[in-house]
């Protein structure tokens, strides 16, 4: 992973612990990789990992969980 990654994914951490709301973090990943995708960039495992998580947190809140 490249210095750039390693800042995009503590940036995007970082705003996770801020904003707390699943749908919101899920959002905000989601752009970055549509950003990425649009610019015919490789998408990083992890950011593909953390899209996963928040996608089973959404998932689970809104199943009352």
């Amino acid at each position: 992973m490249t210095q750039i990654e390693k800042a995009e994914i503590a940036e995007i951490n970082s705003s996770i612990e801020e904003l707390g709301d699943p749908r919101a973090c899920y959002k905000l990943v989601r752009d970055k990789i549509k950003t990425h995708e649009m610019k015919g960039e490789i998408i990083s495992d992890d950011l593909r990992r953390l899209e996963r998580v928040l996608l089973n947190e959404c998932n689970a809140a809104s199943q009352g969980r």
